[in-house]
């Protein structure tokens, strides 16, 4: 399957750069820009004169011929992994969780001798009566009630 894949890869690359060239050596409609420049001129001698016909039709082949490549190179890398997971199992290990914890490991609650001691960082809670100028000026630091 993957070789399929690398043909499909590489007949899509020659296709897309077929339908690049093919629009443009296009004709615009007031017979100037680009078309002009890389030969629009020279499609008309070796065509004919029904030229913009062949373009024409060369290029919804081409751009069918894109979508169909890239619909099958999609279903190939869709089937590729399929396979791939089907043939692993469950790939992933199985992962005990650890024991639940009742807080941050290696932190304690502040206990009421630490926090009277000064050893334990104060809660500081803005007064919400004051008002927004005043608040920066009034913070305090009050112990949480029991």
């Amino acid at each position: 399957m993957n070789l399929l894949i690398g043909i499909f890869t590489f007949v899509l690359i020659l296709v897309s750069l077929f339908l690049v060239l093919i629009v443009l050596m296009q004709k615009a409609k007031n017979d100037g820009g680009m078309g002009a420049a890389l030969g629009g001129g020279a499609t008309e001698a070796t065509f004919g004169a029904d030229t913009g016909n062949v373009l024409t039709k060369a290029t919804i082949n081409s751009a069918i011929a894109f979508f169909v490549l890239s619909l099958l190179l999609y279903l190939g890398h869709i089937h590729i992994r399929n396979s791939a997971a089907e043939a692993a199992g469950s790939a992933l290990p199985d992962i005990e969780a650890p024991a639940a914890t009742t807080g941050l490991p290696g932190f304690a609650p502040a206990t009421e001798e630490a926090l009277e001691a000064g050893e334990a960082p104060a809660i500081v809670t803005p007064d919400l009566d004051v008002p927004a100028a005043d608040a920066a000026d009034s913070e305090t630091a009050t112990e949480p009630q029991s």
